[in-house]
């Protein structure tokens, strides 16, 4: 790794992967093996405070939004906090951990070669997985969730089944977490070239007569504000682009690069206009979490998501406990929140007085556990549009929550699922024993968990409680669909020598959590990209 200011001015590789992230870590690292591969990473190493990746950091890390962290907050236009990571490893540097494979559908249904996504899967697994260490109240969670009816048990397993699992974790033993930063630990460090605090700002083109328009490198800015331009060596015509910026940046790029909805990028000064393609920035997705918080009795351990639910309605289950978090962090956090909303014009007076009034003292370390539902999918649609052209700041994005009634049905059911977790025998001893599921939601009613309004009788109205207390679960997804802005091996439709590979691309998230497939979909498109270039060669020198 190297940091961006030490660029040269020109350079020129085979390929240049923008983002070294769950996707860009795995392509990049298989593409190397052979061709010569430039990495552009915005964000800094993981590798520099190795302790704030710590299980016992998890929260710290995830919210220090503080101008050179790797968390990089954004609110969403439907009043939600969220989530960019900007640094080597990307959301596998902030993430809960869990480790879970695409359900058997999802792989049919991306027209996936099976074996080689198993094969694509365990390279992952050999690096940067573990079984983890299930104890107190990760067990009471297994068997309440097989008395409220998630069943059967299937133990152990990678695999995507029906009933309750415990899945894989990217923590070992001593909690201490490995990032999809670790499989550049396969990569030939003789082809490969990693730049950190490199802030891609333009995709270049070659544009020639009726000629279709040909990605043929990129510039980049440094730490100290200087531009560098890599471009693709001329040698091969296979060498190309691989934009894996991630859900929110790779749509974003696309724009400013030229290649998105015409009117809206005339309407911010984007010049030229490379490709009017209108559906860059849409199907934006997130799959809406809604927390419940149960205070214990009993001590609890530091773990996160060790352990999913997946029952047949459309939405899992998982959860973690003793989760610790500064005092002074969360003000800091907030103190964030009211300096985005300025930045982007939105009122901040009621907001900030609410903030200072909090009680923030459940913000020490948590004896307490927490449950979760996700709904699966989602159906519900946004979409992202620029705020201005710059690349580093937050571009305006919708996902629209629980617009559509299927996914509000999947979140009553799997809160309802959750009270009965809650009110189970076999979890009891982690509650207080006046203590109801259905009373515990009245906490977070309670809790600045996102800016939208609170209504009185959420309480007696599940639907309304999943409307008012939605927050992501950082799974965000969709802007360059496949389909609709990439084909099926992921090459934008319209353009020459540039592919999207990243959760940008998804329909829907894959499994219960998709980093697994993420950094699977990274491997096994860098393989199929060498056996395209090695027929490819081969046919050449036949020719």
């Amino acid at each position: 790794m190297k940091d961006a200011i030490s660029a040269p001015k020109l350079s020129h590789f085979d390929y240049i992967v923008i983002g070294g992230g769950t996707a860009g870590c795995a392509v990049a690292a298989t593409l190397s093996q052979n061709a010569t591969v430039l990495v552009l990473e915005r964000g800094g190493s993981p590798y520099d405070n190795p302790t704030a990746t710590d299980i016992g950091n998890f929260l710290n890390t995830l919210l220090n939004t503080t101008p050179n962290s790797w968390s990089q907050l954004f609110i969403s236009e439907d009043g939600v906090f969220n989530a960019r990571a900007r640094v080597l490893g990307g959301g596998t540097v902030l993430n809960a951990g869990f480790y879970s494979r695409a359900e058997d559908d999802y792989v049919a249904e991306a027209g996936w070669e099976r074996e080689e996504v198993e094969a694509a899967y365990e390279w992952v697994e050999k690096k940067v997985v573990f079984e983890p260490q299930v104890k107190g109240w990760q067990t009471a969670f297994i068997d309440g969730l097989l008395e409220a009816g998630v069943v059967p048990y299937n133990g152990f397993t990678y695999e995507h089944i029906y009933g309750t699992k415990i899945g894989g974790t990217i923590f070992d033993g001593d909690g201490r977490r490995h990032t999809a930063a670790n499989l550049l630990e396969y990569a030939d460090p003789n082809k490969i070239t990693v730049y950190l605090h490199a802030s891609v700002h333009k995709i270049l083109f070659t544009t020639t007569g009726s000629m279709r328009p040909k990605a043929n490198g990129v510039i980049f800015r440094d730490a100290n504000g200087v531009f560098h331009t890599a471009k693709l060596a001329t040698q091969s015509a296979m060498n190309e682009v691989i934009l894996s910026a991630g859900a929110i940046a790779s749509p974003q790029l696309l724009m400013l690069s030229g290649v998105g909805p015409a009117a809206h990028l005339e309407a911010h000064g984007v010049t030229p206009i490379i490709l009017d393609h209108p559906m860059v920035g849409q199907g934006m997705g997130d799959n809406p979490m809604n927390p419940v918080f149960i205070p214990s009795p009993e001590p609890v351990e530091v773990s996160l998501v060790q352990v999913a639910g997946i029952p047949h309605f459309g939405s899992y289950i998982e959860g973690g406990s003793g989760l610790s978090l500064s005092i002074s962090l969360t003000h800091s956090f907030f103190n964030g929140v009211i300096d985005l909303l300025n930045e982007i014009k939105l009122p901040t007076k009621t907001l900030s007085s609410f903030f200072k009034s909090l009680d923030l003292r459940f913000n020490v370390t948590t004896q307490a556990g927490g449950m979760i539902q996700k709904v699966d999918g989602p159906i519900s649609r946004g979409h992202l549009e620029l705020r201005n052209t710059n690349p580093d700041d937050n571009p305006s994005v919708t996902f629209n929550y629980y617009q559509e009634p299927e996914d509000l049905n999947n979140c009553v059911e799997g809160l309802s699922a959750i009270i009965k977790v809650i009110d189970s025998k076999k979890y009891s001893e982690y509650k207080y024993p006046v203590v109801t599921g259905r009373g515990l939601l009245s906490l977070m009613l309670a809790l600045p968990i996102n800016l939208r309004p609170r209504h009185i009788h959420s309480l007696f109205d599940l639907k309304q409680f999943c409307k008012d207390t939605v927050m992501t679960i950082y799974h965000y997804h969709g802007g360059c669909q496949v389909g609709k802005v990439v084909d099926n091996d992921y090459k934008v439709l319209g353009v020459d020598a540039l592919r999207v590979i990243d959760a940008s691309t998804f329909l829907k998230t894959p499994g219960t959590n998709p980093q697994a497939t993420i950094m699977m979909l990274g491997r096994y498109m860098g393989q199929k990209i060498l056996r395209e270039r090695a027929d490819f060669l081969e046919t050449e020198e036949e020719a």
